[in-house]
C-alpha cells in the first residue's frame, strides 16, 4: 500500500482540551444526521471512535467543521477527514473521529452531527514518537523451510527511504485521530524478499490518549506480474505491542488473496463499542437503495446470523456467511443489490447483523480476485497499453502474450472459493461507507477492477472495462460494483478517474446500443451490440436486475444512466400494465421473445404479442417449470387476468389453493421472481416513465406478498 501519513503530534494533554469543550452551550444549528455509540462492555472512559459518514448533496460543505451534540446539549468537537465530494463541491463521504469522555456499561450515547467551526490542523511529531514510546508490530512467516519477517519499523523505514519523509499520502490527519500506512517486503535473515508474499502495516492512533492505537497487519499474495503464481502454505505469528495477537500453523494462503489482523496497542483500553449509523439518513442520501423502512427485521433471523459465525468460517482465508461456490443456483442471502445481512443492518443497526456484514467484508480478501500492480502499489488497471491484454479466463491461461502470470503448476492454485459475477454479492461497499477503513475501500476496488477481466480482452473493449460479455445478471452486479467504486473512491485517489471512466465506457455502450439504437420496443435486453452476451430467450428476473442497476447508478448521480433506465424500465412496467399482457405472469422465469425463436432475431413488437406467444398454448408452466393443464381441458390464457376464474384454474392445475391476484414465480417467497422484480419496478416508478406509478401500485396491491422480515434484500420501494 503506497503512501505514508503526515507528521503527527503526540499530545496526551489534548484529551483535556477536548473534554473541556463539552461545557460549551448546545449548538443552535439543526442536526444533519446522527449516530449512536453503544458500549458492548464495562464502563469506559476516554473512548475513541472513528466512523465513515455519507452526506446528502449540499448538506455539508467541504470547508465546514463538524461537532457532536450530546443528549444533554453539550457539544463534542469532531475531526472530519473529507474523502469524496459531490459535483456541487459539498461532502459526499468523510471519516469522522472523536473522543467520548465516558460511556457507561452497556449504555448508549446519542450524537447529533451539527456544523461547527472548522478545526485547526494538527502539527508536531509523527509516528516515530509512537515507536520510540514502545509501539511495535511484526509478522513472522516460515514457509518452504525459510523464515521471513516484516516489522512496523521496517515499513516506516521503507516509506522514509522512498520519499525521504513520512508525510505523504495521509489517510487520517487531525488533532483527534491520525493514521499512517506503509507496505514492506517479507524478508529472510539474509535479506531476500519472498517472491510472492508481502506485508503492510497501518496505525490509527488518538494522540490525546496514551497508547490508544489500533494496529493493522496485512499479508498479501497479490502480485500481478511476478512469475510463479501459486498458493503458499506457511506458519505465521503476528505480534503487536510485544504480545501475540494471531498464530496459525499450516495456513494456506490462496493465490491472489489477502488477509488482515487488527489489534490495539493497549489491549486493556481497546474501545468495546458499536457505532450505530442513522440508516434512514443513509438511505435518503441515495448512496444505498431505498429499502422499505417499515420492515422490522425478524429476531430469529438476527439470531441466526450470529449463530452462523464461528472460528471455522471467520479469520484469515475464511469467508464468513458468503456462499463459497458463487455459481450455486437458487435464492440465498448474499445475492441481491446488497446482501440480506447488510439490509438487516440498515433497517435495525443490530450488532449481530453488523458482525455478519463485517465477517463477509473481511472474508472478501480470501477470494482469488486480487491483482495488485507491483509497479504502482494499487489494484491493476487495464487502460494502460501494457495491461490491455490482461485476462483471467482459464482458456487463456497459457496463451500469450499476456502480462499476467498464471498458476505455476497443476493443483498449486486450488481454492475452495469460486468467484462468479453472475452471483456476486456486494461485500465491501457498505462496510467502507460505515467505517472508512482503507482495507474495505481496496476490497471494493479489487473486485471492481477484476470483474471485467474474465474474457478475451476484445470483449471487454481492450482496457475499457466493458462488462457487456457477461450473463445479463453478471452485467447487473458488475455495474453495481463498478458504480460503487466510482462513486465512493476518494477524490484524491489515483483510481478515482479510472473507475469513473470505466463506468462511463459501459454507460456509453448501453446508451448507444439501446437508447440510440432502440433494437426493440419492449425495453428488454436482447444481446444487441458488438461483443455482448447473446440470448435466445428472455430471463425477466435477470433483466430486472439490470434495470435496477441502471436505476441505482442514476441515484448515485451518474446522469448517463438515467436515459438508459428510462428505456430499460419499459420492460418491467409493460409486463405489469401493457394491454394484452396479464400482470400476474409479469415475473415469469423465462419468456420467448423472438418470433423466429433464433438468437439475434427481431423481438415481438408488443407485449400482447409477447404474451400470446408464451401463453396461447395447451399447457401452463408452473413455478417449478413443469407443465400443467386443467382437468377439463380449458386453457389458462382464456381466463380473465387476476380473476377468480384464473385462480380456480391455477388451483386445479397446481393442485393447491391459488388466490386471485397472486403473481406466479413463487409470489409468496422473499426470494421469488416477483421479489426479484420489485427493485426494477421501484426504480421505474422513481424515474417517472409513463405507467410506472400504475405498475408499482398494481404490484404493491398484489395478493400473497412476501414476508421480508427474514430476508429483506429485495425489499426496495420507490423514492418519493
Amino acid at each position: 500500500m503506497p503512501g505514508t501519513l503526515s507528521a503527527f503530534a503526540f499530545r496526551p494533554a489534548l484529551a483535556l482540551a477536548c473534554l473541556a469543550v463539552l461545557a460549551a452551550p448546545a449548538a443552535a444549528a439543526a442536526a444533519i444526521t446522527g449516530v449512536r455509540i453503544q458500549n458492548l462492555g464495562a464502563d469506559q472512559a476516554g473512548v475513541p471512535f472513528t466512523f465513515g459518514q455519507v452526506f446528502a448533496p449540499g448538506a455539508f460543505g467541504k470547508n465546514d467543521g463538524l461537532a457532536a451534540r450530546l443528549a444533554d446539549g453539550k457539544v463534542l468537537p469532531l475531526q472530519v477527514d473529507v474523502k469524496a465530494t459531490h459535483p456541487d463541491g459539498s461532502v459526499r463521504h468523510a471519516i469522522v473521529s472523536g473522543i467520548l469522555p465516558k460511556l457507561e456499561a452497556r449504555g448508549t450515547a446519542s450524537l447529533e452531527l451539527v456544523k461547527a467551526a472548522t478545526a485547526k490542523p494538527a502539527g508536531g511529531a509523527g509516528i516515530e514518537r509512537l515507536l520510540a514510546d514502545g509501539l511495535s508490530a511484526s509478522i513472522d512467516i516460515r514457509t518452504d523451510g525459510v523464515a521471513y519477517r516484516a516489522t512496523l519499523a521496517d515499513a516506516l523505514a521503507a516509506a522514509k527511504g522512498a520519499s525521504g519523509r513520512t508525510n505523504a499520502g495521509a489517510w487520517l490527519d487531525g488533532a483527534v485521530a491520525r493514521e499512517w500506512r506503509g507496505a514492506v517486503p517479507l524478508k529472510s535473515a539474509g535479506g531476500a524478499a519472498h517472491p510472492l508474499l508481502a506485508a503492510s502495516f497501518a496505525v490509527r492512533w488518538y494522540p490525546g490518549l496514551e497508547k490508544q492505537a489500533r494496529v493493522e497487519v496485512v499479508v498479501e499474495n497479490t502480485k500481478t506480474f511476478q512469475a510463479g503464481a501459486r498458493n503458499v502454505e506457511y506458519d505465521v505469528d503476528v505480534e503487536v505491542g510485544g504480545r501475540k495477537v494471531y498464530q496459525q500453523a499450516g495456513l494456506t494462503h490462496y493465490r491472489h488473496a489477502r488477509w488482515r489482523q487488527l489489534a490495539w496497542w493497549n489491549e486493556a483500553r481497546a474501545p468495546a463499542i458499536h457505532v450505530r449509523p442513522d440508516g434512514a439518513y443513509l438511505i435518503a442520501t441515495g448512496a444505498v437503495p431505498n429499502y422499505d423502512q417499515t420492515i422490522k427485521p425478524d429476531e430469529r433471523a438476527l439470531a441466526s446470523l450470529a449463530g452462523r459465525l464461528n472460528p471455522g468460517n471467520t479469520g484469515p482465508m475464511r469467508i464468513g456467511p458468503v456462499m463459497a461456490y458463487m455459481p450455486t443456483s437458487g435464492g440465498r442471502g448474499d445475492i441481491g443489490p446488497l446482501p440480506s445481512w447488510s439490509v438487516h443492518y440498515l433497517l435495525s443497526t443490530d450488532v449481530r447483523a453488523r458482525d455478519a456484514m463485517m465477517a463477509a467484508a473481511e472474508g472478501s480478501g480470501s477470494w482469488s480476485v486480487h491483482l495488485r500492480d507491483e509497479r504502482t502499489g494499487y489494484p491493476v488497471r487495464t487502460d494502460l497499453p501494457a495491461n490491455r491484454a490482461i485476462s483471467t479466463h482459464m482458456n487463456l491461461a497459457h496463451k500469450g502474450p499476456l502480462p499476467v502470470p498464471r498458476c505455476a503448476g497443476k493443483g498449486l492454485c486450488k481454492t475452495p472459493y469460486t468467484n462468479d459475477t453472475s452471483h456476486q454479492p456486494s461485500l465491501a461497499y457498505l462496510p467502507y461507507l460505515l467505517t472508512g477503513d482503507y482495507y474495505y475501500l481496496e476490497e471494493l476496488q479489487f473486485w471492481a477492477a477484476t470483474n471485467p477481466l474474465g474474457t478475451d480482452p476484445n470483449n471487454s473493449g481492450k482496457g475499457q472495462g466493458l462488462v457487456r460479455w457477461q450473463q445479463v445478471r453478471g452485467q447487473a452486479w458488475s455495474l453495481r460494483t463498478l458504480g460503487h467504486a466510482a462513486y465512493i473512491t476518494p477524490d484524491a485517489h489515483p483510481l478515482k478517474a479510472y473507475f469513473t471512466r470505466q463506468l462511463d465506457n459501459n454507460l456509453t455502450f448501453y446508451h448507444a446500443t439501446y437508447v440510440v439504437g432502440r433494437p426493440n420496443r419492449l425495453g428488454a435486453y436482447d444481446g444487441s451490440g458488438e461483443g455482448a452476451f447473446r440470448v435466445k430467450n428472455s430471463a425477466p428476473w435477470q433483466d430486472d436486475f439490470l434495470t435496477w442497476s441502471f436505476g441505482h447508478l442514476a441515484e448515485l448521480g451518474f446522469a448517463k444512466a438515467t436515459p438508459i433506465l428510462r428505456w430499460k424500465a419499459t420492460y418491467p412496467v409493460g409486463r405489469m400494465t401493457a394491454p394484452g399482457f396479464c400482470w400476474t405472469e409479469g415475473a415469469a422465469y423465462s419468456l420467448e421473445f423472438r418470433p423466429s425463436g433464433k438468437q439475434g432475431g427481431p423481438l415481438y413488437e408488443s407485449f400482447a404479442e409477447l404474451y400470446r406467444a408464451n401463453y396461447d398454448r395447451d399447457f401452463y408452466r408452473k413455478d417449478d417449470g413443469k407443465r400443467a393443464s386443467h382437468p377439463d381441458g380449458t386453457r389458462f390464457i382464456d381466463q380473465p387476468c387476476a380473476s377468480q376464474a384464473q385462480a380456480d384454474w391455477l388451483t386445479a392445475a397446481h393442485r393447491r389453493k391459488w388466490t386471485p391476484g397472486r403473481m406466479a414465480g413463487y409470489g409468496g417467497s422473499p426470494m421469488g421472481y416477483p421479489a426479484n422484480m420489485q427493485p426494477a419496478l421501484a426504480v421505474a416508478a422513481t424515474s417517472g416513465i409513463p405507467n410506472a406509478t400504475e405498475a408499482w401500485e398494481r404490484f404493491d396491491a398484489r395478493a400473497e406478498k412476501p414476508d421480508y422480515s427474514k430476508t429483506p434484500q429485495w425489499a426496495i420501494v420507490p423514492r418519493r
